[in-house]
């Protein structure tokens, strides 16, 4: 059985047109849909049945997409959130992923567009089964070490908590130490897909803010081009 199979999504959006062709195209790709028209009704729909990806639109008729991903992600909960904004709401972008979402969508869009960054976003952000997971050796870089047979991270002795895609991209720039790696390249290699770099941005800003505090900075930038993991 793959990986989508039995995925529970949930689609927030208040344009009755928009719901129903996302609601039917997933459907027919195999999702189980719940599809809702306000923020109320996601909160409940979402903590009744805790789907596997949210679709969640940022404009809505009482709470807005934001406040949604922000209660959901007061929780602790990391289910992966996939915006969508209007095509010239750059601001809102930045906002979302900085709020935690795993990707975004700007209207108008194409359904199968959709449906692949929510593949692309389901295939980075599940955690594979212990039997599913490599038995490499431990990646180093100076007091930093990954594990991604027992999939954990540690600094200086010290546990940290990575979300999965933060995960994948540190495990993919551990694996080049010393080397700058282009935006381009982290995209691919971590998204899979044509993303933009506001995403990459967004989630290196998320592992300096985790690994910064137990010692000096280890993810560098190279002005242009991209990044580079070294002491």
């Amino acid at each position: 059985m793959s990986v989508m199979s039995e995925t529970r999504i949930l689609v927030v959006e208040d344009e009755p047109n928009i719901r129903d062709i996302v609601d039917v195209a997933l459907r027919f790709h195999g999702f189980h849909v719940t599809a809702v028209a306000n923020g109320r009704d996601a909160l409940r729909e979402f903590a009744a049945r805790r789907p596997d990806l949210v679709v969640l639109d940022v404009m809505l008729p009482d709470i807005d997409g934001f406040e949604v991903c922000r209660r959901i992600r007061y929780e602790g909960v990391q289910t992966p959130v996939i915006f969508l904004t209007a095509r010239d709401a750059v601001s809102d972008t930045v906002r979302g992923l900085t709020m935690g979402a795993d990707d975004y969508v700007t209207k108008p869009f194409s359904v199968e567009a959709l449906i692949a960054r929510i593949r692309a976003v389901l295939r980075r952000t599940t955690v594979p089964d212990a039997e599913e997971r490599p038995n490499g050796d431990v990646l180093r870089v100076a007091d930093l070490e990954l594990d991604e047979a027992r999939w954990e991270v540690r600094r200086g002795g010290v546990r940290v908590d990575l979300s999965p895609t933060e995960f994948r991209l540190l495990a993919f720039m551990m694996e080049h130490p010393g080397l700058v790696l282009t935006k381009r390249q982290l995209l691919d290699q971590v998204w899979g897909y044509g993303g933009s770099s506001q995403v990459l941005e967004t989630y290196i800003s998320y592992l300096r803010r985790k690994l910064d505090p137990l010692g000096p900075p280890l993810i560098h930038t190279q002005r242009g081009v991209g990044y580079a993991l070294r002491p």
